[in-house]
């Protein structure tokens, strides 16, 4: 196993300058180059044994003979982590006007359609939002309507009155009455928790209803076990941004892009692979290589997860090449993640 050597100050440095080179000019960075920048005293032949060492470390590679040097994977992770560890301050304030995200209140798929936009715009990448699934918002209302033979329709209105409704399959029979009873019994006794707890609550405490309400429990949670199991394939995302990808295709390896855009379209797969990256981070970065996935290995994924301050509902972030203003797009998805979370959470 290779043995990691300690990098000191003056190597980190010039690794930074590198990288931040590197991510706005988008060009192998010279000696020189460095030389001009550094804030220490030091000559180019100095720099070039220390940009030689980082090499042989894995933080950068030279494209090509008497090129100057390009920051690896790694060597971007280091500056990642360097921002983390410090407060650092964003080249361009972050200024989201509140009123963008109240435009949406009332209707929940409007309000994160808006966020995509919002972080698309604001980063200049593709943006994206996981929806929140129904059985995790907090209740404040809720109707069962019965749409046709084997499909039932939730209205749900939620404790910061953002509306969501969702089709449900079943297989089993419903009349309207017994949907009307079943609602009202969630909107008297559990106002304020979610359907995830209405389900655990009910098969926990049943004995004790058995008597006095056992037609409507059972109905209710024969309808809860049928909307959970078909809300644990279903995984809903907003996307904007897809032509600004296509803008940088530069940035990219053409086959791994085209495949990138076909998961895009299929949306479905695109929400699957990114809920398995949501993360308790406030923000995560993963780096090209370190995303497990080929569609995305040429990108960077930016990402922080939304919701009440004891449940995470979703996540969302930003999907951009590897050269992208980490600096800036940190803090604006921190940003919109806690501006989100407060829309979701505020209870009028």
């Amino acid at each position: 196993m290779k043995k990691k050597i300690f990098l000191r100050e003056k190597d980190i440095c010039i690794l930074s300058l590198i990288v931040e080179s590197y991510l706005k000019e988008g060009k192998p960075v010279s000696s020189s180059l460095i030389s001009r920048k550094s804030r220490f005293s030091i000559s180019s032949a100095t720099i070039r044994n220390i940009m030689v060492k980082l090499e042989r470390e894995g933080y950068l590679y030279q494209p090509y003979t008497s090129a100057g040097r390009i920051p690896t994977d790694q060597g971007l992770r280091f500056y990642v982590n360097g921002l983390f560890e410090k407060a650092f301050i964003p080249d361009k304030q972050i200024s989201l006007p509140s009123e963008n995200f109240l435009m949406g209140k009332g209707d929940l798929t409007a309000l994160l359609s808006k966020v995509s936009k919002i972080l698309s715009e604001y980063s200049d990448n593709l943006g994206f939002v996981i929806s929140p699934r129904i059985s995790k918002i907090n209740i404040n209302y809720i109707r069962l309507i019965q749409i046709s033979e084997g499909k039932v329709i939730i209205i749900l209105v939620s404790s910061s009155d953002l509306i969501l409704s969702k089709i449900v399959e079943t297989e089993d029979y419903f009349t309207q009455d017994e949907l009307d009873r079943a609602a009202r019994h969630v909107n008297e006794n559990f106002r304020g928790t979610n359907l995830l707890l209405v389900h655990d609550y009910l098969i926990k405490e049943f004995p004790q209803y058995k008597l006095k309400f056992e037609h409507t429990i059972n109905k209710l949670m024969l309808f809860l076990k049928s909307y959970l199991l078909q809300e644990e394939k279903e995984d809903q995302i907003f996307l904007d941004g897809t032509s600004k990808l296509l803008e940088k295709a530069e940035l990219f390896d053409i086959k791994r892009l085209k495949s990138l855009l076909q998961k895009i379209e299929e949306k479905a797969k695109l929400a699957k692979l990114l809920s398995d990256f949501i993360s308790l981070d406030r923000v995560k970065v993963l780096i090209g290589s370190e995303i497990d996935s080929p569609e995305i290995s040429d990108c960077s994924l930016i990402f922080s997860h939304y919701g009440y301050e004891s449940q995470v509902l979703g996540s969302l972030g930003i999907i951009g090449p590897k050269r992208i203003p980490y600096k800036n797009i940190i803090p604006l998805v921190d940003c919109v993640a806690k501006k989100l979370s407060y829309t979701i959470s505020f209870v009028q």
